[in-house]
């Protein structure tokens, strides 16, 4: 595969130090709200507050992504854990509508794990079901929101999604990053976009890839 090249000086020299700012200025202003919904959570829901998973990043490095915990741990008799439709509580659904739940991944763009914007990080079980073409969103950092989370979010299928991942990852620009944030933030006040048509969440890569066999 081809050594990724940054598009332009935004990408290779600004990008990341603006991603901290931002970040670390948001998770400053934020924090009475970071305070009020992990105390909601930990009274709604218990522990623990945040929900914590690996997850691909940029070169396919794994990393663990931190989100605040939208669902129940009840299992079934087997001690399986019940489908995301029976554990995403109702408090659990008004956090995703709003995108509260996304707020500690603040965390991960500091770190350095992702970018303000990007394509999202997907579970590292994926990996093996990419094809070459889809493997391309892994040569840049994954984002808080994304172009594929504007133009449809869970809404739109994982081909379409990632062929927006991939635009994104060849036209990295202040500008185009601009326009993706100021339509996120329209995006979550409109609450638009937030499930799949036929789930609660959206649905697995794995059983979409199946499916077209």
């Amino acid at each position: 595969m081809e050594k990724y090249k940054p598009y332009g000086p935004y990408e290779r020299f600004i990008k990341r130090p603006l991603d901290c700012f931002l970040a670390t200025f948001a998770l400053i202003i934020l924090a009475p709200v970071l305070a009020v919904t992990a105390m909601l959570i930990q009274k709604k829901l218990g522990s623990p507050v945040l929900f914590t998973q690996e997850r691909t990043g940029r070169d396919g490095k794994i990393f663990k992504l931190y989100k605040f915990r939208t669902m129940t741990d009840e299992k079934d008799k087997n001690g399986e854990l019940l489908p995301d439709e029976v554990r995403l509580t109702k408090f659990g659904k008004r956090l995703r509508t709003s995108s509260l739940d996304e707020l500690p991944e603040l965390v991960n763009i500091i770190k350095g794990d992702m970018s303000v914007v990007g394509p999202r990080p997907l579970l590292i079980q994926y990996l093996p079901y990419y094809n070459q073409e889809q493997h391309h969103r892994h040569d840049v950092r994954p984002g808080l929101t994304g172009l594929a989370q504007v133009n449809g979010r869970n809404t739109v299928n994982w081909d379409e999604k990632f062929r927006l991942d991939v635009e994104y990852t060849r036209k990295i620009c202040f500008l185009n990053d601009f326009r993706i944030i100021l339509t996120t933030i329209e995006k979550v006040f409109k609450r638009e976009g937030i499930s799949s048509t036929t789930s609660a969440t959206m649905e697995s890569f794995i059983d979409y890839v199946n499916s077209k066999r």
